[in-house]
């Protein structure tokens, strides 16, 4: 299976019942994305030299807006999809095999985590994994501390408090606050 076999596969699936192929490109995947997460994180880069390790992890080319304060880490880093002048700071961890997108403007704030696997609650499922999506909007700011879930999607313009666990989709241009996160105001 090839990486962009694997990533159709992932986004177009919602239950994964492992077949040695899919388990076998996962793997090479993370220790890839293990390599280039290092790099970026044990010594200084320029901010043109994360962009261009940035580009390696995930595949494509990236904004020359885009910036990130390491650390970082990811497990997959081939189905991140950036819009412009994204910023991520230090300390984020993304699970991107399930996919994530997040677009122009958004701001990443310290340990966040964004996750899109789940598991079967049947114990003897358990191996079996669940893909979501989770889609980060335009001009999203999500604050320290923050947990996204598989399949949240964030509306553009909506701010996330710091700490909060989002377990539903966010509407556009909202504040969303707690764990679980709920709207507590609207933006206007």
């Amino acid at each position: 299976m090839t990486t962009q076999e694997f990533i159709k596969f992932m986004n177009t699936t919602d239950y994964i019942d492992f077949e040695a192929d899919a388990r076998e490109r996962m793997t090479a995947l993370s220790h890839e994305a293990m390599k280039i997460t290092m790099e970026i994180n044990n010594k200084y880069h320029t901010p043109e030299e994360i962009r261009e390790l940035f580009s390696e992890l995930t595949g494509k080319e990236v904004d020359e807006s885009f910036r990130l304060f390491p650390p970082f880490t990811t497990d997959c880093g081939k189905n991140i999809t950036l819009g412009k002048n994204v910023f991520i700071n230090s300390g984020c961890r993304f699970q991107d095999q399930g996919g994530i997108t997040i677009d122009d403007g958004a701001l990443i704030g310290h340990n966040v985590v964004i996750a899109t696997l789940n598991h079967d609650l049947a114990p003897e499922k358990r191996q079996c994994l669940i893909p979501s999506k989770v889609h980060i909007g335009k001009n999203v700011w999500i604050g320290s501390g923050s947990i996204i879930l598989p399949g949240v999607t964030i509306g553009d313009n909506s701010v996330i408090g710091a700490g909060s666990v989002v377990t539903k989709d966010v509407p556009p241009n909202t504040v969303a606050v707690g764990s679980p996160a709920k709207t507590v105001k609207k933006i206007v």
